[in-house]
């Protein structure tokens, strides 16, 4: 009895260990690993941006069919789940436009009419107060896309911009020390009298020489230096200036000549203080974004649905009932210049966030789940055809900067040329060591001289002394 009684006691603690361990689709439900869950799925039916949810039918028929990057990957995910899973999927109207759209949709997880939400729902703090989310599948972040500026630089010191200050401030550095070392150079030359084949004397002397090489490079004179060691090196000078000239002209043409691209509002604070209109996606937390962390005015906001309304809206402009610009997240806005790009950029700071993610009740079981069946889903090439099968090959999760960068041309930095100014210094400073040996013979005769010195008071001396005989031979006495 005893036995029977220890043996059923044994395997009802099984039991509830099993029961304990077992996912499940809330905090109060549970069920066997090895059974099969049901989940009532809820996902945002709306009409813009439709390559992320797509949804086709009525949902009062309950006949619809539901598609879209999102619900591809989220399929993606159920695959790779420990236990199998029954969906109910609904959808859900966004039709708010005060930005709560996606959040009352969320809060019907709490309320237990849905058990996971999917679709292109943010992580944010303030919604996992009464949710759970899972890894985000898809990088985000709010930006602003605005209208480009065609023009050509009108500017009246446009002339010095195809090189950076930097550049300008080593092209001097270096004409003065070219300078200086020919001057060095040539000083006993140009203290003799004139001779045939001489340089005129009067033309250079210490006043011009940070003029001469600049000089030389521009209306090069054969017979303006005699010695060898100055000829070399203004012709390493004359190279290096060869390739300033050419870079310089080709870069100043591409800045005068091309068609240049710059955004018409590069920040916030001209938006705000010229009280322009700007535009976000109806239902998006990019409205409590706008007012509480850009603080704009509420009544300068507006809500729209589609990249075409974005377009047409950004095409009326501000003044005309549109808008100046559009904030909405990248993967959006990535969408909208994929249609629209050839007229439009992305402009002005980021905000960050998280990225999309799939929302469960707080405390779920399932969540751990999930988020280990996102990471191995996006981390296979499974990731990768659902993006390029809604989204061509650029991932709409990381910005490009290409997207945001002005066709003008960039200023040439000092980098650019490093390699020659390091070229010119090194052989302008051994044709100087070479050219004036006596800088450098000095001290090493000096060196000679203070060595003999010391060293005959260390060294032991010989003295040898002869004392005459009166033999033959001489008497020798080493001292």
């Amino acid at each position: 009895m005893c036995k029977c009684f220890s043996s059923l006691f044994s395997l009802f603690l099984i039991f509830l260990f099993v029961l304990q361990q077992a996912p499940t689709g809330n905090a109060s439900n549970a069920s066997s690993e090895y059974e099969e869950i049901k989940l009532r799925v809820g996902v945002p039916r709306k009409n813009g941006f439709q390559q992320f949810v797509h949804v086709i039918g009525e949902t009062s028929q309950e006949n619809y069919n539901i598609s879209g990057y999102c619900m591809e990957v989220f399929n993606a995910v159920i695959t790779h789940l420990p236990f199998k899973v029954s969906l109910h999927v609904e959808p859900h109207d966004i039709d708010s436009s005060e930005g709560s759209g996606y959040d009352a949709l969320l809060k019907l997880i709490p309320s237990k009419e849905y058990d996971v939400v999917v679709g292109d729902v943010t992580i944010l703090a303030n919604r996992s107060n009464y949710v759970d989310f899972t890894v985000p599948y898809t990088g985000s972040g709010v930006k602003m896309v605005v209208p480009v500026r065609h023009g050509r630089d009108k500017n009246m010191w446009t002339f010095v911009k195809p090189f950076s200050w930097d550049l300008w401030l080593s092209i001097i550095i270096i004409s003065t020390f070219i300078g200086l070392a020919i001057l060095i150079m040539e000083r006993n030359v140009n203290a003799l009298p004139n001779q045939e084949g001489s340089p005129n004397q009067k033309k250079f002397h210490p006043a011009t020489f940070l003029w001469f090489p600049i000089s030389q490079a521009i209306l090069p004179e054969r017979q303006v230096v005699v010695k060898s060691c100055s000829r070399f090196v203004l012709m390493v000078w004359l190279l290096l200036a060869f390739v300033l000239m050419q870079s310089y002209t080709a870069n100043l043409t591409s800045i005068l000549t091309l068609d240049q691209l710059q955004p018409s509002f590069l920040n916030l604070n001209d938006l705000r203080k010229g009280g322009y209109y700007v535009g976000y996606q109806t239902g998006s937390f990019v409205h409590d974004v706008l007012v509480k962390q850009f603080k704009f005015d509420p009544s300068k906001l507006k809500p729209y649905n589609s990249s075409s309304d974005y377009h047409h809206a950004l095409k009326l402009g501000s003044q005309n009932g549109g808008v100046a610009a559009i904030f909405d997240e990248v993967p959006y806005l990535k969408i909208y210049l994929q249609e629209y790009g050839s007229n439009y950029i992305m402009s002005g700071p980021k905000y960050r966030n998280a990225g999309f993610g799939f929302a469960l009740p707080l405390n779920s079981n399932l969540t751990a789940y999930f988020s280990r069946a996102i990471l191995n889903v996006t981390e296979s090439d499974l990731m990768n055809e659902i993006e390029e099968k809604y989204f061509g090959k650029n991932e709409i999760g990381e910005q490009n900067s290409s997207e945001e960068a002005s066709s003008a041309p960039l200023s040439l930095t000092f980098h650019s040329f490093e390699g020659l100014f390091f070229i010119t210094g090194i052989s302008t400073f051994f044709a100087l060591l070479i050219s004036e040996s006596v800088i450098w013979q000095k001290p090493i005769l000096m060196a000679k001289a203070l060595s003999r010195r010391y060293l005959s008071f260390v060294a032991p001396t010989t003295e040898i002394r002869v004392h005459p005989t009166h033999d033959s031979t001489h008497g020798i006495e080493v001292v």
